[in-house]
Formats: structure tokens, C-alpha cells, sequence
């Protein structure tokens, strides 16, 4: 039982474990989005910005702690948490991905990654999840009222959760396609499992932007204090 909770945290992609063809396509997709958040990112105020650029800094190096803190299972497995829903409200979309690459390739440099597993990890465990965060906040902030717990609970709480779903759904149907798993055996050892996955995923998330939210809101990018607090 203990394995199998273990299976449930995180999944991640071991060398050779996939075939090129995926290897390439996550390539590409990969480098699309890193493109576009390099673009997109607010260079002149992260230049300008000293407390953002510690933050920023900060935030990377907790990324490589906590994903470094894995335990070595069945090839293309471990555990970590993913910690990118609070990053994408943080920093933003742009700059939560350039974080989380820095954070990768240093995986990658201290060995606890593969280097042709890097970009499947990206997509699936950095696109993804803040991608997933983006478009729920999207839509609370365009759907629902301005309500600070909203914020908290619905961008906080419940997209982790959600994001980390995503993550690990996506991780099983690549590893059904390309035939590393059959189905019956990820569903028996991960997605029946996954709430178990999304409420610590979820409550560390949320922690950490109610820290966030109550001493330092102007802090969080994607949340409006006058909006959100003062209006109300």
C-alpha cells in the first residue's frame, strides 16, 4: 500500500522510457510555449524589480528542492509535488514556465532527470498544470464575482488540485499509448487513486497563496487588491 501511494504523488519519464516520437512532439510544444512566455514575460519590470527577481529566484530553487524530494519507484515513476498553481498567480503564466524550466534543467544537471525525458516532463507537468491554473482564474475572474475567498479557494485550493488531475491523467495516457502500460494497470495503480494526489496538492497550494494573499497581496500578479478587497 505504501508503493502504491507512493505511484500516486507524482509520475515522471525515465531515460528511453518513451519512444522519440513523443520525445520530439513534446520538443516542439515545449519550445512553442517557452518561446511565447519569453515574450510575453515583463523583462523591464523583473530588471527593475529586486524583491521580484529574489522572489522569482526564490521560487525556483524551492521548485528544484521539492522536486528533488522524489522517491525512485517502477521506471517512470516518482514523487514530488508540482507547486505551479501558486507560482502561476504568483509570477504569472510567462514567467511560471521560465521558472519551472530553470528548474528542470537543473534537475537534468544534478541527475535527478533525464535529458530526453525533459520536454515530456514539461508538457505534462509544467504546460499543463499552469495552463490549467491560467484558465480557471480565467474564468472566475470573467465569470464570477470579486470575492477574495472565491479567489483563494476556486484559483488556490481547487486548481491545484485540478492542475495535478491534468498532470497525472496526461502522464497515463502516454504511457497507455505508447504501450509502456497497459490501461488496466494505471487505472488499478494511479487514476483510481487520484484524489488522493489533488487534496495535498491542492492544500499546499493553497497554504502558500493564503500566506501570500494575507501579507503580501500586491505580491500575487494575478490578484487585483482594489477589486478584490477594497471594493467589496
Amino acid at each position: 500500500m505504501e508503493n502504491i501511494f507512493y505511484k500516486l504523488v507524482f509520475m515522471s519519464f525515465s531515460q528511453g522510457l518513451l519512444s522519440d516520437f513523443w520525445v520530439v512532439v513534446a520538443a516542439v510544444i515545449y519550445v512553442i510555449a517557452l518561446l511565447l512566455a519569453m515574450r510575453h514575460a515583463p523583462w523591464k519590470v523583473l530588471m527593475t524589480n529586486r524583491v521580484l527577481q529574489h522572489m522569482l529566484f526564490g521560487a525556483t530553487v524551492l521548485l528544484m528542492a521539492m522536486w528533488s524530494m522524489r522517491a525512485g519507484i517502477s521506471p517512470g515513476l516518482g514523487i514530488h509535488f508540482l507547486g505551479l498553481t501558486v507560482m502561476t498567480l504568483v509570477f504569472g503564466w510567462d514567467l511560471a514556465i521560465l521558472s519551472a524550466t530553470l528548474a528542470l534543467l537543473g534537475m537534468a544537471l544534478l541527475g535527478k532527470e533525464s535529458w530526453d525525458g525533459l520536454f515530456i516532463n514539461g508538457v505534462c507537468s509544467v504546460l499543463l498544470p499552469v495552463a490549467t491554473t491560467y484558465m480557471i482564474h480565467w474564468w472566475v475572474d470573467h465569470k464570477m464575482g470579486k470575492n477574495f475567498f472565491v479567489f483563494l479557494f476556486i484559483c488556490g485550493f481547487f486548481a491545484a488540485g485540478v492542475s495535478s488531475a491534468v498532470s497525472g491523467i496526461a502522464t497515463s495516457l502516454l504511457l497507455v499509448m505508447d504501450g509502456v502500460y497497459t490501461f488496466e494497470k494505471v487505472f488499478i495503480e494511479y487514476i483510481r487513486y487520484l484524489p488522493l494526489i489533488m487534496f495535498p496538492e491542492g492544500l499546499m497550494n493553497g497554504i502558500f497563496l493564503t500566506g501570500m494573499l494575507v501579507f503580501h497581496p500586491d505580491w500575487v500578479r494575478a490578484f487585483d487588491a482594489k477589486a478584490y478587497i477594497d471594493d467589496q
